[in-house]
């Protein structure tokens, strides 16, 4: 299991990704799923996965190495996408493959191949975007209305981005907030654990200002655990008592 959020504000894009994959509860390993695709002044693209370790590696691979098209019988990458829909695409087209290659061997025995991506950013002459590609290729994309997707273990996360992320939000308090949620899912479910993967893309500027892995012994990622829990403690210390003494009617 593993937890990755994007979110997609007016200023820009923040990408977070755990990195704990486990095959039982004495098997834990690290494994980096967030990955950046840059070429500077003309594409930023970000993937994050979660799911089967097999078929998100080798969609990421096919993603690097190219695919053939069957129409045109070019090779095609990420690097040579020419609009962030089409690599959308292309993403799809590589997680069906390697879905289709893991699957023939694994499915039969009753492994779960299924994956889930997010997959954003932005290439030079078009809009910034961030999309959901799942098992079957097919994507959505994030909206102003909505400006945040999930993948993995989203639930203990998620409350947090509901009550304080807008599109309006500046881009490194989405980072904080992306953070928090992070760390509230971290604190909530063992299989998803540091360190983290962040990156962040301020919109039309097209090379990454941020892009970092957070361990346990991070100053800042220590501060705002122990800032959060505090500030979690106060507000419910500032509510009134309930005022209800038992008696039904």
């Amino acid at each position: 299991m593993t937890y990755c959020c994007g979110i997609l504000v007016r200023d820009g894009l923040v990408m977070i990704a755990d990195t704990r994959t486990n095959a039982g509860l004495d098997n834990i390993s690290t494994f980096r799923k967030l990955h950046i695709f840059e070429r500077p002044g003309e594409r930023v693209m970000m993937l994050a996965t979660a799911g089967n370790l097999s078929v998100s590696q080798g969609a990421v691979n096919l993603l690097v190495e190219g695919l053939e098209n069957p129409d045109t019988h070019e090779v095609e990458t990420l690097m040579k996408a020419p609009g962030m829909l089409q690599a959308a695409q292309l993403v799809g087209r590589a997680v069906r493959r390697s879905h289709a290659i893991a699957g023939e061997s694994g499915e039969a025995a009753g492994v779960s191949f299924d994956v889930s991506l997010l997959f954003g950013g932005q290439i030079a002459g078009g809009a910034l975007r961030l999309f959901m590609i799942y098992t079957a290729g097919n994507f959505i994309e994030c909206t102003q209305d909505t400006p945040y997707l999930q993948i993995g273990e989203h639930k203990y996360g998620k409350p947090i981005l509901d009550r304080a992320v807008g599109y309006d939000t500046d881009v490194l308090d989405a980072l904080k907030i992306g953070l928090i949620s992070m760390d509230s899912t971290i604190r909530s479910n063992l299989s998803v654990g540091l360190p983290i993967d962040i990156a962040l893309l301020r919109r039309d500027a097209l090379r990454a200002d941020i892009s970092t892995r957070v361990d346990g012994g991070d100053a800042y990622f220590r501060d705002l655990r122990d800032s959060w829990s505090r500030a979690l403690r106060a507000a419910h210390m500032a509510i009134p008592t309930p005022p209800y003494d038992g008696r039904a009617g």
